[in-house]
């Protein structure tokens, strides 16, 4: 909790195309939130924030950020490798944390973070899932709440980026952890969101390499798919792609006893329509930039409000527990697509 003090000091991490993003939401967007500090080890991202952001306070080293004591939480937006000890850092400094999926490619670590931050009660630490704070997908765990479908017991649910012919991804293939814990984790997350957080019990997972055969050396694919068996015979299917010709297209269905939720199935960019020689067609959100927009600020501004009142709202972000939960389930899908075998969890 921030005491008689309006605004909650935040210095952002990390500078990079989603870290832009999150800074400038944190300085221009979010009420309660002052964007008092930037970090990052790249001149060209410092200069960025020099030129963007509203006089922040430049780090070029992680550490000089945290013992800023101007600086009341930090907004982590580096590379998945350096999350799990930039949290137990930020927390052991005294700061609120706000990290970016995933928690750690590495199961002891993620379980490292969770033992280290019981011990900062204090602290409000969360983790990036943001489609919780998208307003269809909101509305969707409403109604289910509500009991509109009945009692949920299968969802279904992607990620498909459009195609990237320039292979960004491919680039930190070696450091993304793949495919099910870059991309799937977010489906994952938000598939136990809307199932109740039930635990998962068996995976299994295949893949295919449609277009982007610098894969390979990684053990990666650019297109997989994955079931996940749940405790009380809850199930899951996912899908995620780096190949879409027409855009982001993420969309989920909740299937339950009394009927069913479709959760973003039109990837459309706009209400526009488009009537010419080429059929009836809508524009598509071009990335995930695009599709969550809005959750991004919702998420910002629900941690600010965290923060200031010291009270971790029912429902809203994602826990470190819901973020090792989505690890364990995701690097269980990587395994058994390497294997060609189902992995039972224990």
């Amino acid at each position: 909790m921030i005491a008689g003090r309006e605004r909650v000091r935040i210095g952002v991490v990390g500078l990079g195309r989603l870290g832009k993003r999150h800074a400038e939401n944190l300085a221009y967007r979010v009420p309660g939130a002052a964007l008092v500090a930037a970090c990052s080890p790249l001149e060209d991202e410092r200069a960025w924030a020099r030129n963007t952001l509203p006089e922040p306070r430049l780090y070029h080293d992680y550490a000089d950020l945290l013992a800023d004591r101007d600086v009341d939480a930090v907004w982590l937006v580096t590379p998945s490798s350096l999350h799990a000890q930039q949290i137990v850092d930020a927390l052991r400094a005294g700061k609120h944390v706000f990290c970016e999926k995933p928690l750690s490619l590495d199961l002891a670590e993620c379980e490292r973070v969770l033992a280290e931050a019981e011990r900062y009660p204090h602290l409000r630490a969360t983790i990036g899932f943001m489609r919780r704070f998208d307003p269809s997908y909101r509305d969707a765990f409403d109604k289910i709440a509500d009991g509109r479908i009945g009692r949920p017991f299968l969802v279904r649910s992607q990620t498909a980026d459009q195609n990237d012919t320039e292979g960004f991804f491919v680039r930190f293939a070696g450091t993304s952890g793949g495919i099910f814990l870059d991309c799937t984790v977010h489906d994952i997350d938000v598939a136990r969101w809307l199932l109740g957080r039930p635990r998962a019990t068996r995976v299994f997972a295949a893949g295919a390499i449609a277009l982007h055969d610098g894969l390979r050396e990684f053990g990666d694919v650019d297109n997989g798919v994955a079931i996940c068996e749940f405790e009380g015979g809850k199930l899951a299917m996912f899908y995620a792609s780096r190949t879409q010709a027409h855009g982001n297209d993420t969309h989920s269905e909740v299937i339950g006893t009394a009927g069913a939720l479709a959760i973003g199935h039109n990837p459309r960019l706009n209400r526009v329509e488009i009537y010419d020689a080429g059929g009836v067609r809508n524009e598509c959100t071009a990335s995930f930039f695009d599709r969550f927009e809005d959750a991004f600020l919702f998420e910002a501004r629900a941690f600010v409000a965290d923060v200031q009142d010291g009270v971790a709202r029912a429902g809203d972000g994602a826990t470190l527990a819901d973020a090792l939960e989505a690890t364990r389930i995701a690097s269980a899908m990587r395994v058994s697509l390497e294997t060609g075998e189902a992995v039972v969890l224990g």
